[in-house]
């Protein structure tokens, strides 16, 4: 098989790894063991990936307990490499790998590249983080596996970033959006725009939405790109939208999805937005199965006319742990994407701000504008978003209008969401 195609009898090759998965993590790592004798079943008894449904899930907060390689199905012996998540919620998450994990990872992430046309002759500035985070490291080996120059500069350091997309000649771009954001406005500024060789944009480690994939894809003049992954999940590279949009294509030949109702656990019905739920089916150190993401989306069953038979899902809508209750409503980020996406002269910047005065939650809504501010009379913009706000969410938040630009850009995810009432 090529690198975009899997073998023509997919769901053989799937029930094939499915069985070697199971009996690998159920043989190798006690975790597993305790957690299919949780519910009196063995290996054998998982006959196809619809059976997965009789076997517990597993969480995060397991795995932070596990802490540090308490998770593992091979003697640490064989344990080559490992990288974890920042740990701003908690213990970090550790993910560990042998050396045939780190071979498949760098396959998969080579996937992702020629999905998005990326090969010889392509420059590739690297931006993501290196060193425990999953990213930069990644992101340089899918390069150099699909055998493009890799610029491997790291975070940070607008004026370097810029200084080598000029000198070298980058053609590929990779970062969270909201670097590429930064980038996209400093080029604008700087008027560098006619001496860049852009053409792709690859994104990934946040939910971004249609606006502000637009304002990239404009200020840098290239066409960008939805990677998908997750640190215990290898990393990024496990998934990625082809030309169309229309979904991220995923890697079924190496595990599975599932897509749950985060409150219950009951499968979702087709077309409805559920939470991803993860069995891996090739990795060795640290194994997956039933792995609870909270990353919400909806399965794409019909075929892409890309013509890539790697299935799809949605384009992530948000996390089942991001919703917030305001005044007893329930309010998700990307309510305020889809908002602010249909909205001319607003930029897809934006925060929210939740405070408690005197018993009552207050909503604040900040948000970028492109009018001038000082000779906008009596506000019609505020009061519109306001107006558009209520209709759409069923919450009226202050509106404050600010330049573009005023809110903060980060090298990494980019916080929106201020719950102060705890504060």
């Amino acid at each position: 098989m090529t690198a975009l195609h899997p073998p023509a009898d997919l769901a053989a090759l799937q029930h094939e790894r499915l069985a070697w998965a199971l009996a690998h993590a159920y043989e190798g790592s006690p975790f597993f063991r305790a957690k299919f004798e949780q519910v009196g079943l063995r290996p054998a008894d998982i006959r196809s990936p619809a059976d997965l449904a009789q076997l517990p899930f597993t969480t995060k907060a397991e795995l932070r307990e596990a802490y540090p390689l308490g998770w593992a199905a091979v003697p640490a012996e064989r344990i080559v490499r490992v990288h974890a998540s920042s740990g701003t919620t908690g213990k970090r998450t550790v993910a560990y790998y042998t050396a045939q994990d780190l071979e498949d990872w760098t396959a998969l992430f080579a996937r992702c590249y020629a999905l998005a046309g990326v090969g010889p002759g392509d420059r590739v500035q690297i931006t993501p983080g290196y060193g425990l985070w999953t990213a930069g490291i990644s992101f340089q080996a899918g390069a150099e596996r699909v055998g493009a120059m890799a610029v491997p500069v790291g975070p940070g350091n607008v004026d370097l970033q810029l200084e080598l997309m000029v000198d070298l000649q980058t053609t590929v771009l990779t970062a969270t959006s909201s670097f590429a954001l930064l980038l996209g406005e400093e080029v604008a500024r700087r008027n560098l725009r006619d001496q860049l060789a852009l053409r792709v944009g690859i994104f990934g480690s946040e939910r971004w939405g249609e606006a502000m994939r637009a304002r990239i894809n404009t200020l840098l003049g290239l066409d960008s790109y939805d990677i998908y992954g997750l640190t215990e999940l290898y990393g990024p590279g496990m998934g990625i939208d082809c030309h169309l949009h229309q979904g991220i294509h995923y890697w079924a030949d190496y595990f599975l999805v599932e897509l749950i109702d985060p409150d219950t656990g009951a499968p979702v019905a087709p077309g409805a937005t559920g939470e991803i739920v993860l069995t891996t089916l090739r990795k060795e150190a640290m194994p997956l199965v039933r792995y609870r993401t909270r990353d919400l989306t909806r399965l794409l069953p019909e075929p892409c006319p890309c013509g890539s038979p790697f299935p799809r899902f949605d384009r992530l809508s948000g996390r089942s742990d991001d919703m917030i209750k305001v005044r007893g409503v329930a309010l998700w980020p990307s309510q305020v994407d889809t908002l602010l996406s249909a909205l001319e002269h607003v930029s897809s910047e934006y925060q929210l701000v939740i405070e408690r005065h005197g018993g009552r939650d207050e909503l604040t809504l900040r948000v970028e504008c492109d009018l001038d501010l000082d000779t906008m009379a009596g506000g019609p913009l505020a009061e519109h978003i306001a107006q558009r706000f209520r209709a759409h969410v069923g919450l009226t938040p202050r509106v404050e209008l600010l330049p573009v630009g005023a809110l903060p850009r980060s090298e990494r995810k980019t916080r929106r969401v201020f719950d102060l009432r705890e504060e």
